[in-house]
Parts: C-alpha cells; structure tokens; sequence
C-alpha cells in the first residue's frame, strides 16, 4: 500500500483539473482496500474514493482529507459450453482491458462499451452504457464493503437496482464517498465469435449491418473504438480535445408533458415505463452551443457538445462556470434540466 501526502488530483483525473489531496492511499489489495476504509470511518477522516478518474470533478482547493485510489487488479473467469463465461473482475482492473479480453476471448455482451475510460468497479456505480449496451445486461453480483453495517455485502443485479445511468450504487455516493464500496464484479457473458445484435442505429451503419443485425465482436469493437475516437470520447494524453470527464451531461428523460413541450425535430426515443428520452447534444446545440464553444480556458469539444474540455490551463471552476452556462441555456431555451454525469466533488450545479 502506498501512502502520500499532497498529491496533486489535477494528475490522476482525466479531465485534468483539482487541487492536492492532504493524503493519498494507493490499496492494491482487497484486504488493504476493506483496512483502510474502514480505519478512515473508525477516525471520522474524510474519504474520497478515486478510480480512473475519468468521471469526476474535484475542486481546485483540492481534498481535506483521505483519498484512497483503487489499484487492485484480477480477473477470474469460469468458462462453461453451457453457461457461457462468468467472469468475476476486481474493481481496479482498466475496464476497456477487460472488454479487450473480452473480444478476444470470445466473451459476447460487452464489446459496444469499448473506449470506455476508468476501472471495473466504476461500471455498476452509474449503470456504464454506450451504442445500445449497458452493463446491467450482464452484471451477475456486485461484491462490496458495506461502510454503514462495516461488513461484506454482496448485491445481486437486481438488488442493484439498475436504471438509465443509475443505480443504488450511485444513488448512495456523497460526494465521491460510497455507503459501498466495490470490491469486485462478476459478469455473466454469452460465448460466440459474433457480438450482441446491435441496437443503434449509428454503430449499425458503420458495421454494414441492419439494426438487430450481429457482426464480429472484433469488427464490433473496431467500429466502436472508431466512432468514439471521432467524437473524442477515447482518452489520448496526445489530444487535448479528449482530456474531459466523457459525456459531462446524461441524456433527459422527460414525462409526457415535459416532451410534447419539445420541437417536433428533437430525438425521441420512447423508454418502458412510458417516458421519453431525447438527446442532451441535440438540446445543447440548439440552445446556442456549438463544437468547440467557450472562451475561457474550459471548452466544448471541438467533436461534440457533450464533452466539457480542459485543452490545457483550465481549473475546476472553469469547467464548472461553462457547464453551469450551457446547463442555464439549455433551460431557458427548452425547459429542460441537464444533470451532470460526472462525480462533483464538494460542489454542485
């Protein structure tokens, strides 16, 4: 275990922002892991739980107080003709490591969530998702520190209680500190050489298929790694237009009044429980926000409206003033409300 003191956050968050942590605790183990947390709760010590540090915000005067980095590494896959692969991952292995696997192995169910930044452990926290995948298709049980009963607790998929970039996980963080803390995840995935049928449509015209169509989880990955890199949602330390926090705002989902009050152009996609989802980029865009929009040092992406960019000598407050901006316009435009995907420490909207 590796134990620092005023390590600045700015380097270990992809987004690039954040002042120093007054400690750094680096576990690279379960056991070192489940110890410190809970000598951190035992004291009272401010925690910060930090991963890959691809979806959160952290404030410039940095964190007063304890942040533990998940480095635990692992993965333990039981391969059944019958069953398919259960596979059980710790929660700091990379996650995009893990789909490559994944596609390499012929493990099917995963491979449209390629790119992703950030650990394992961080994909049932907000129900990780992307062209049509999300991780609540093939996430068995969740095994975690429970800090409020100061036990192992593990939660099945539906005790979970997974939704549109959500979950109990999330719905229990404050702050960037977690009631559970994950320990690792096990997966159930289908064996085959050909990929999930696709569900969206952009990830389908790039295959060449129809949608409901299935290609070769190879091709499937590629198509998706493409995709992602021209939207500038693959993390390269050579490209400033990719250091953000991923999609900074999730995509709304309205009631019924909330979207017959839309322009009859903008995306609707009718989720089950009668609801509609639209597109936070489209609204973004529409509001008056184009590509590349900002005139500090915080920006839009040059190659999409929903990534907050830091290209170099932004701080958090930056970041926060142009989301709170292209947030405020957006509402008085449509009327609707932007949350924010990413973890904001000691701050909010």
């Amino acid at each position: 275990m590796l134990d620092e003191s005023a390590v600045p956050l700015a380097t270990l968050t992809t987004l690039r922002v954040g002042g120093p942590a007054r400690r750094l605790v680096t576990a690279e183990t379960e056991d070192e892991l489940v110890g410190v947390v809970r000598d951190l709760d035992a004291a009272g010590e401010p925690l910060l739980l930090l991963g890959g540090g691809s979806n959160v915000v952290v404030p410039d005067e940095g964190f007063d107080g304890t942040v533990v980095r998940v480095a635990t590494r692992g993965v333990a896959p039981c391969v059944d003709g019958c069953s398919g692969a259960t596979v059980t991952v710790a929660a700091g292995e990379p996650w995009d490591d893990l789909v490559a696997r994944a596609v390499e192995e012929g493990w099917v169910g995963v491979e449209a969530l390629s790119g992703i930044p950030g650990l394992t452990g961080a994909t049932p926290v907000q129900n990780v998702g992307a062209y049509g995948q999300d991780v609540s298709q093939t996430v068995a049980r969740v095994r975690t520190y429970d800090r409020d009963a100061g036990a192992l607790r593990t939660l099945t998929a539906a005790e979970c209680g997974f939704g549109y970039r959500s979950s109990l996980l999330k719905d229990a963080l404050r702050g960037g500190s977690p009631r559970w803390v994950v320990l690792d995840v096990t997966f159930q995935l289908r064996l085959g050489s050909l990929g999930a049928p696709v569900a969206y449509a952009e990830l389908a015209r790039a295959l060449g298929v129809a949608k409901g169509g299935r290609a070769p989880l190879g091709e499937v990955r590629r198509a998706v790694l493409g995709l992602r890199r021209g939207k500038g949602m693959v993390h390269d330390d050579a490209d400033p237009d990719s250091w953000s926090a991923g999609s900074f705002f999730t995509n709304p989902v309205l009631d019924a009044a909330a979207a017959a009050r839309l322009p009859e152009d903008a995306p609707r996609y009718p989720e089950a429980d009668g609801r509609t989802k639209t597109s936070a980029a489209w609204l973004i865009e529409r509001a008056g926000f184009a590509k590349g929009y900002g005139a500090g040092p915080a920006r839009l992406s040059s190659r999409h409206t929903l990534a907050l960019t830091n290209p170099g000598g932004a701080t958090s407050a930056d970041v926060l003033r142009l989301a709170r901006e292209v947030r405020d316009g957006v509402r008085a435009r449509f009327g609707v409300d932007l949350v924010p995907e990413p973890v904001l420490v000691g701050a909010t909207l």
